[in-house]
């Protein structure tokens, strides 16, 4: 990376020396930074899966050299020396994102110039790392997976988001192991491309169907039938006149039949009369070419017609606050985007009646649920039940993760014989208690008291009565504060939910955060797509909460961003995490706790909600650089930060959770036993410079943070901190 960063001024150099004529600026004035450079894109899909793999190499170090290859493979392309133009794949750009795989010893090189053997790469040991040609084939992966979903979110995210979330999805597919992690690869993988197969071309439809105005519907049918019924009333009558005599002359001698040749031929139905409204609604341009006024009758070509083998695709105005359509040319062959079909989408479509086209509506959306409900019913129960429940059926091992301990429901299971379809923990054996207790305070209550499947149960609980006390607060603000304060009510809404919950369980909240996105990117898919009965509840319960970012395309990510940033360093702490748990929970529970469980709440939910409020409220001085951050909206993200990393440490203690950094200082139980005042005072001391230092570090990230959502790059950023200084 830094090879290619330092060879760009010279091939701008190069350039303006090549140029004819040869530029005459100064050598300073040829290399220099644009006010509206972003280094985004540069830094964070490259160094930050780096950083993460280093994090948890310890633990799993298999993950580290294709980071090194994916963050490689993400680097704009305009750093690559020799790239060209082309759709496919550069090889210089693939070739140097494969240089740390030859230098890391996969590869065999032959003894002499001609051997017998070409150069190919070598096989490590199973437990080290991948195959070496998955490793190769990871920049054509990462190429090809991000024209879907830059399609899918359209301008929602931007290029830094876009290679993280590539990168993310990657490390998904290849390095799921735990149960949680397997139900997430599911969801998103098989349940994400067997909607974008199955469906796609239907939710096309229907938004092309859902942004044609009732009204067009009725012109279409009624005044295109009254224009045509009036002309040919017209041309029936001249005819009739040319074909009568008047005063002994026959009208058809006359000269005016020279005059007007185009009432001979009888009048018929065009095509042209149709509003071309499928490239007005692609391009958000207007469908006549240029500002002209044409008529109705007139053939109609868009602005962008006839040009789309000319210009790149990428240059077309982009959609925005709706699902997309693929644009001419994105979906075929270049040699084939000439090809025009006779008949557009929207022109069919209004041929329909309001009543004919509301129809349609419907089917397209029961087709949509019902490939839904068959891809849960059929392959993502049955992966799940193969790899999250070691082979449980799914439904029936979630009413024991969560009902189990109920006595009469276990009565009744056991009675209706429906044992093996529901997997029951053990029963609670109050008298078989050890004795010294092996287990923490917290560890021994849900063990041994409570029940674990109890206390599932009362965290979920106690997460519905936070989120109802929430919606009433929100709603009872919505009239009084502006958007921006009722928007850091659901942070708070985080916080009050996961601070306490994380430690007690992590694996139970890492699921229930696991389907909340997959519920939220379904329903924002349908939202999207505007399908009937749930689109316009949802767009009207979303509308007083959106931002300037939500209306960059047709994703609202603001809840979707708040929730990731809360789950992704609880996922990547649980990745780097010994599993316990005996079946039917094998691998449900995890060996001890650290700090960096609880960063991303932490982070989201204080952090960015103290820097907000504070900085719009009291902000006075700002950064040097540009961004419109304030010094005083800094200090209380990092002071915010600090109290609840402080807070989390506090939690982990009193809990008596084995804390997994406790070798770096002291053990949890140290902090509190330790005879001297003054030794306790000094540990706890450490303990806030830690959390100070890494609160610093993540307010000054989110203080110069361009190109990214602060709610996604910043809790990994703290998370990394504070795994670095082993809080």
């Amino acid at each position: 990376m830094t090879g290619s960063l330092g060879l760009y001024p010279l091939r701008l150099l190069l350039y303006s020396r090549s140029r004819d004529p040869p530029s005459n600026r100064r050598l300073r004035q040829r290399i220099r930074i644009p006010a509206a450079f972003d280094p985004a894109p540069i830094l964070y899909p490259t160094i930050m899966p780096v950083l993460i793999a280093i994090s948890l190499f310890s633990s799993f170090p298999k993950a580290l050299l294709p980071n090194i290859l994916l963050g490689l493979a993400a680097l704009p392309p305009q750093l690559i020396p020799f790239t060209s133009s082309s759709p496919v794949y550069d090889s210089v750009h693939w070739f140097v994102s494969m240089i740390p795989l030859i230098a890391a010893e996969h590869t065999s090189i032959p003894s002499k110039l001609y051997a017998p053997k070409p150069y190919k790469l070598k096989l490590p040991p199973p437990e080290k790392g991948l195959h070496p040609e998955i490793l190769a084939s990871l920049f054509a992966l990462h190429q090809a997976l991000l024209p879907p979903l830059h399609y899918l979110t359209t301008t929602s995210l931007l290029p830094t988001e876009l290679h993280l979330l590539s990168i993310g999805l990657i490390n998904l597919l290849l390095f799921a192991e735990s149960p949680q992690a397997t139900i997430l690869k599911t969801l998103l993988w098989v349940g994400g491309v067997g909607v974008f197969v199955l469906c796609g071309k239907v939710l096309k439809w229907g938004v092309a169907l859902a942004r044609i105005p009732k009204w067009r519907f009725r012109r279409a049918g009624q005044i295109i039938k009254a224009r045509q019924s009036f002309l040919q009333v017209l041309n029936e009558s001249l005819r009739a006149r040319r074909s009568t005599s008047v005063g002994g002359r026959i009208l058809s001698d006359s000269d005016a039949d020279e005059d007007s040749p185009m009432i001979k031929t009888p009048l018929k139905k065009t095509k042209s009369l149709k509003v071309n409204v499928l490239d007005a609604l692609r391009h958000n341009a207007p469908v006549a070419n240029g500002d002209a006024v044409h008529s109705a009758v007139e053939p109609k070509k868009t602005m962008f017609e006839g040009i789309e083998d000319k210009v790149d695709s990428s240059v077309l105005p982009p959609r925005r606050n709706t699902l997309p359509s693929l644009r001419a040319g994105d979906h075929i062959p270049k040699h084939q985007s000439h090809r025009r079909r006779s008949k557009s989408i929207a022109q069919s479509f209004l041929n329909l009646t309001p009543t004919q086209a509301m129809l349609r509506k419907w089917i397209y959306a029961c087709y949509f649920y019902v490939v839904v409900i068959v891809m849960i019913l059929g392959p993502i129960r049955y992966l799940i039940g193969k790899t999250g429940t070691q082979g449980h059926e799914p439904f029936g091992w979630a009413i024991g993760y969560l009902l189990g301990n109920q006595q009469k429901l276990r009565f009744s299971i056991i009675d209706w014989n429906l044992d093996s379809w529901i997997a029951l923990p053990p029963m609670l054996d109050r008298t078989s208690i050890p004795s010294p207790p092996t287990h923490g305070l917290a560890d021994h209550l849900r063990h041994f008291v409570l029940g674990e499947a109890n206390v599932r149960l009362l965290l979920c609980l106690y997460c519905v009565t936070i989120i109802l006390i929430g919606l009433i607060v929100v709603l009872r603000l919505s009239s009084v504060v502006e958007v921006d304060t009722r928007r850091k009510v659901f942070h708070g809404m985080m916080v009050a939910m996961l601070l306490p919950t994380i430690f007690i369980d992590p694996s139970f909240v890492a699921l229930a955060l696991i389907l909340v996105l997959a519920i939220f990117l379904l329903l924002d898919l349908i939202r999207a797509s505007q399908l009937p009965p749930l689109s316009r509840p949802l767009a009207t319960f979303l509308t007083p909460y959106v931002d300037g970012r939500d209306l960059r395309g047709p994703v609202v990510v603001s809840h979707i961003f708040l929730l990731i940033g809360c789950a992704i360093p609880l996922w990547l702490s649980l990745a780097g995490t010994d599993r316990a748990g005996e079946d039917p929970w094998t691998g449900w529970e995890v060996a001890g706790r650290d700090v960096s469980m609880i960063a991303g709440v932490v982070c989201v939910g204080m952090g960015d909600a103290a820097a907000s409020l504070i900085g719009r409220r009291y902000g006075r001085r700002k950064w040097l650089w540009a961004g419109g951050k304030s010094l005083e909206g800094s200090v209380a993200f990092a002071v915010a930060v600090t109290v609840g990393l402080v807070f989390g440490k506090v939690w982990l203690v009193v809990g008596q959770w084995d804390d997994l950094n406790a070798a770096s200082s002291a053990s949890s139980a140290d902090l509190w036993s330790m005879s001297s005042l003054r030794a306790k005072a000094v540990e706890w001391g450490v303990v806030v410079m830690k959390a100070a230092i890494c609160a610093a570090g993540a307010s000054l990230n989110e203080a110069v943070l361009t190109g990214g959502n602060d709610n996604v790059i910043v809790p990994v950023v703290l998370w990394l901190l504070v795994r670095g200084m082993r809080l």
